[in-house]
């Protein structure tokens, strides 16, 4: 595994740290390529692959999971004083800094995060549409993550963005069903 890869982690950690707002999608983009994107790289090195483009897959993964645990944890990073959702996407949408702080489900905060859950879905699409035949088989446990994070971005989407009442999540059962379904589909598509 590249030592950079281990220096881009440590470096998005470290955004953590001190930064709690992101002025655009370009730097939240930075952060998720450094949180998450990395750890996809990471990962392929240990699945094993061929092809180079299974790179860009694991990079686009990555930032499809990172925008969907930032949806599903706006709640929780507002009560630290954290907004991860771009300040150009507030402004366009109209959504005050105040909304998310003091969780009000206003009009224009599920705009805002039907735009941003929009955003993830095309990276889950593109990460999909770059893996090569050739990688598919030993990128299956990604293919499991895939399936679990895309049914929570759909969860959210079908509780219309209320990411405050409750937690959002998939329970074991749940999980283990989009697991098997995932392994049993690959099996059957390698035979």
């Amino acid at each position: 595994i590249p030592r950079t890869y281990f220096e881009e982690l440590l470096d998005g950690v470290e955004m953590d740290l001190v930064k709690a707002r992101y002025a655009t999608f370009a730097e939240l983009e930075r952060y998720c390529y450094r949180v998450a994107g990395v750890v996809g790289l990471m990962c392929i090195e240990v699945f094993g692959y061929t092809r180079p483009e299974t790179r860009r897959y694991a990079e686009h993964l990555g930032t499809a999971f990172q925008l969907t645990n930032i949806l599903r944890d706006v709640g929780r990073d507002g009560a630290q004083g954290r907004i991860y959702l771009p300040q150009e996407d507030l402004v366009r949408f109209g959504c005050a800094e105040a909304d998310i702080l003091h969780r009000r489900l206003t009009p224009a905060f599920r705009n805002l995060m039907r735009f941003e859950a929009e955003r993830a879905g095309a990276f889950y699409r593109a990460a999909r549409a770059v893996l090569p035949p050739a990688d598919r088989k030993t990128m299956l446990p990604a293919e499991i993550m895939r399936a679990i994070y895309f049914r929570l971005l759909r969860q959210i989407e079908a509780r219309s963005f209320d990411v405050y009442a409750r937690p959002i999540r998939l329970s074991d059962a749940r999980r283990l069903a989009l697991a098997f379904g995932c392994w049993a589909r690959h099996t059957l598509a390698v035979r």
